[in-house]
């Protein structure tokens, strides 16, 4: 990534910006998670999800845009938003589940998938 690029993210840690730039070279458009062990929410028991990134559209985008701003916060980087990147896997899943239940997950599990929505979006600029 070129050095203007870098300068523009003066507001966000060097070393996950780093991380973040190479797990987004390695990024691919459908990505399925194998949750660490099942888990249950609102009576149904998930054991992965599926996330097809590249169905989502510039409408998607500024809907979770919109949806963050109504909770009263700020979307300066999407790359770097959890709010912005949960909802963004939220909507990309295949099945119907809300950003909710991603942040309902195991830290593990919803370390990953944000970081999987992440590294598409880094991969997508």
């Amino acid at each position: 990534m070129s050095e203007n690029k870098k300068k523009d993210t003066n507001f966000i840690d060097p070393k996950e910006f780093d991380v973040a730039e190479q797990e987004a070279r390695e990024s691919t458009y459908v990505y399925v998670h194998k949750l660490s062990k099942p888990f249950t929410y609102e009576d149904k028991t998930y054991t992965e999800f599926t996330f097809e990134w590249e169905k989502l559209t510039g409408n998607d985008s500024i809907a979770i845009e919109d949806e963050v701003r109504a909770l009263g916060k700020v979307v300066v980087s999407a790359e770097f938003s959890s709010e912005y990147l949960v909802r963004m896997a939220a909507k990309a899943c295949t099945e119907a589940i809300g950003a909710d239940l991603i942040t309902a997950l195991p830290l593990r599990d919803y370390n990953k998938i944000r970081g999987k929505a992440r590294s598409f979006l880094m991969n997508a600029a």
